[in-house]
């Protein structure tokens, strides 16, 4: 019988080819038919392994799902960019690649991430996801979220509507 192992840990810059292929897949899954194309695809061609090397070396926290030595998803989080909102901790960005969406893989990735910013001493938690990613919205709810604002992003003169979810 084979083990199959899954591990959560802090992002290496060897990670960053693996987390741009993951970065790439999820949001094209994600935002395709929501972001304007042009614009999609250029947010996501910026972000190639050189960026990703270039984040996890600075002080961005990134971390890693790894299945099996298969990089499937990924987290960034750090301090709360919104002044108005009073929690401490915010996760950026959490995606994994579609194929190990639903099962209970973003939940630990999750839980991780939020488990990470308390030890670094960040109160409370933040997270924004577009109103249209209705995944999202049903991630985040699931695992807790508390939906209190919303806010606006703009991508070639298309306003989306994004809602922030809170923890406290």
């Amino acid at each position: 019988m084979n083990t199959l192992t899954i591990d959560i840990r802090k992002a290496e810059p060897r990670d960053a080819s693996a987390i741009a292929e993951v970065h790439q897949e999820a949001w094209r899954g994600a935002y395709s038919g929501i972001i304007p194309h042009r614009t999609l695809i250029s947010m996501i061609n910026r972000r190639g392994p050189d960026w990703w090397a270039n984040a996890i070396r600075r002080a961005a926290t990134v971390l890693v799902i790894e299945i099996g030595g298969t990089i499937a998803g990924y987290a960034t989080i750090g301090k709360n960019r919104a002044r108005e909102l009073r929690q401490q901790g915010e996760i950026y960005e959490l995606y994994l690649r579609p194929e190990y969406q639903g099962i209970g893989l973003g939940s630990r990735l999750f839980k991780a991430a939020k488990a990470r910013l308390a030890d670094h001493g960040l109160r409370g938690l933040v997270v924004w996801a577009l109103e249209d990613n209705q995944n999202a919205l049903a991630f985040y709810a699931g695992n807790g979220g508390r939906d209190i604002a919303e806010g606006v992003e703009v991508f070639e003169q298309k306003a989306l509507k994004k809602v922030a979810f809170v923890w406290n």
